[in-house]
């Protein structure tokens, strides 16, 4: 038998980055997402609240990468938890193998993280409450009893391009790499992620080649070229109305979950005077409105405060 491969320093590193972007947008995402069942009642339900991963999970180029750094393997691991959820509550820790979920035993191999995701939404459907996991951890197998946590179950995905822009199919919603690069603070990073939780909840169809676009994003692998955006199908821009729908309940989507909102109209037009609509592919040329998305922010960000003051119901 061969000798396994060995990852060099370079892909160690560029896993490493991409890891750690992939779980900023999580642990980010987390409050938006457990904080706003109420508001996305057609995408509510129980979700495990923890990401499993397994050698598989990432590109050829990677698969020694993921071995080498986090001790990935033929069984899905724990790779994330979401802060104050119910899976944090049961006592499950990242690093934690996945061995079975209920009875459903999850056979190790290319299949495995998504046999666990298939056998955790069944148990999630049926409601099954307290949920058994049997798990290893430091080499010792042992039963974790899963509490779930009422979430929009959106996925959270990292897009795989330079370009600035955020992305949504109605079911995940991706930021990229390049609108990674543009955010200063996590509560930057939370305005993004509040749009597109927004459009996700309010879409019904994702327009013309989202999904194959995303799909392709998608892919955890090295970071592709510069030149590899112009190839990037064009999206048409959202309607300037139904994207200030969107904008309004993101600013709800937000303070729900604790986030101060003051700054989004400078933001919006920070990233706008940067990222043009001239830009091919970039933000602003999907959403392509800014002055009247500003107009329309300031209006309910001024409602908001209205019905804080006056103990009203945060709700649209």
């Amino acid at each position: 038998m061969a000798a396994p491969a060995l990852a060099s320093a370079s892909e160690l590193l560029a896993l490493r980055s991409w890891v750690e972007q992939q779980q900023r947008l999580y642990t980010v995402a987390a409050p938006l997402l457990m904080s706003n069942a109420a508001l996305c009642k057609r995408n509510a339900r129980n979700i495990p609240a923890f990401i499993v991963k397994t050698r598989y999970s990432y590109s050829d180029e990677w698969a020694a990468a993921a071995t080498s750094a986090f001790g990935l393997g033929e069984q899905p691991q724990v790779m994330l938890l979401f802060p104050t959820s119910g899976a944090a509550a049961s006592g499950l820790q990242q690093g934690d193998i996945l061995l079975s979920v209920g009875d459903v035993r999850i056979a190790p191999g290319p299949n495995a993280e998504r046999d666990a995701l298939k056998a955790l939404d069944a148990a999630a459907l049926k409601n099954r409450s307290p949920l058994n996991l049997s798990i290893r951890r430091a080499g010792a197998v042992m039963t974790v009893n899963l509490g779930w946590t009422r979430a929009c179950a959106f996925s959270i995905e990292l897009g795989n391009t330079d370009v600035a822009n955020s992305y949504t199919d109605g079911r995940r919603v991706m930021l990229t790499r390049g609108m990674l690069d543009v955010v200063r603070s996590d509560e930057e990073l939370a305005y993004v992620l509040a749009k597109e939780i927004a459009q996700a909840a309010l879409v019904k169809t994702a327009p013309p080649g989202m999904r194959a676009m995303m799909d392709r994003l998608a892919l955890a692998a090295p970071p592709a070229p510069s030149s590899a955006s112009a190839r990037l199908p064009v999206i048409a821009p959202y309607v300037p109305v139904t994207d200030a729908t969107a904008d309004k309940l993101a600013l709800y989507l937000l303070i729900r979950a604790g986030v101060a909102i003051d700054e989004t109209p400078a933001f919006w037009q920070r990233l706008a005077r940067a990222h043009p609509a001239t830009i091919s592919h970039g933000h602003t040329a999907l959403h392509p409105s800014t002055s009247y998305r500003i107009s329309v922010i300031r209006a309910v960000t001024a409602s908001i405060k209205q019905r804080q003051l006056n103990d009203l119901p945060l709700v649209p």
